[in-house]
């Protein structure tokens, strides 16, 4: 059994396509076809549905892929680890976080380039559900999320960063009530623009609404925080958000905001997989995450 051949089905199994997954590996469609035909014969089972097309996975396909992510996985640690033994300055790291801890990133990214000045870093963005599944398949190796989404039978580790807070914010030319805080009936008549109703953040804000017994005013709906800061900052609409999630112009020039009380506080942190055999590059990251604490940077 070659490592190339599980390469190849963990391609075909991401693009479900015998071209795209030939041309991600950089060979020809019938090399990787016959790859997949010999890892069956040597395994002596059926591992992909074919005809012309790929057709998914069979039972016994779906626990060889298992077993293929965590082989290339364990040897693409074991090539960071001896990188990483001839020179500490390097490496790579790909870490997910969910939506409205995007701007959380670059502090974590100053903290982990100090010690580690040459790390490539791949970061993309997924919901906490995501994360924890892209971590099982070691996709990722440290998602940053709500921590209460990480199964607590799961073989996972966490270290949180700070409990989440929610405000209202505003640009200076929308009246506000006077004072730091607000109830959730002072909002209801207030033009609002809010993240996506499938995004925790969101369903955190609509349970606040919902048990106040108010029917808020929603203009926009959307995923992108790109948006809502447009919206914001122009001036037409007022959102809910995370203070981490808040657009850097607060102040005189910019926006002000006031705390929605009651509402819940989830932790954030960072989570990575609890592993015996986790590299020293993970281990010397998951050490800087652990210094870490910004309940003074993102609590208002």
């Amino acid at each position: 059994m070659f490592l190339r051949q599980l390469t190849y089905l963990i391609a075909l199994d991401r693009f479900h396509h015998f071209s795209r997954a030939a041309e991600s590996c950089g060979v020809s469609q019938p090399a990787l076809s016959a790859g997949i035909r010999q890892l069956e014969t040597e395994l002596g089972i059926t591992i992909i549905q074919r005809n012309r097309r790929f057709y998914g996975l069979t039972a016994e396909g779906e626990r060889v892929l298992a077993w293929a992510r965590q082989t290339v996985a364990a040897l693409d640690g074991l090539r960071q680890e001896a990188a990483f033994a001839q020179d500490i300055a390097g490496g790579s790291l790909a870490i997910g976080v969910m939506p409205p801890a995007i701007q959380v990133v670059p502090l974590l990214l100053e903290s982990l380039r100090a010690a580690v000045p040459a790390l490539h870093v791949e970061v993309k963005v997924h919901s906490s559900n995501e994360i924890v599944h892209l971590l099982r398949e070691h996709t990722l190796q440290l998602g940053l999320m709500y921590l209460d989404q990480v199964p607590p039978d799961g073989p996972f580790e966490t270290h949180t960063l700070y409990a989440e807070e929610h405000v209202l914010a505003a640009a200076k030319s929308m009246a506000l009530p006077a004072g730091k805080t607000m109830q959730w009936s002072d909002i209801e008549t207030i033009p609002l623009c809010l993240l996506s109703r499938n995004m925790r953040s969101r369903q955190l804000v609509d349970a606040g609404f919902q048990k106040a017994g108010v029917t808020p005013t929603i203009m926009l709906e959307t995923d992108a925080l790109e948006l809502l800061h447009a919206e914001l900052l122009a001036g037409r609409l007022a959102s809910i958000l995370p203070v981490a999630a808040l657009p850097d112009r607060i102040g005189a020039v910019g926006l002000h905001t006031r705390r929605v009380v009651p509402c819940a506080s989830p932790d954030v942190g960072v989570v990575r997989l609890n592993q015996p055999n986790n590299t020293a590059l993970l281990g010397r990251v998951w050490e800087i995450a652990n210094t870490l604490k910004l309940d003074d940077v993102y609590t208002s």
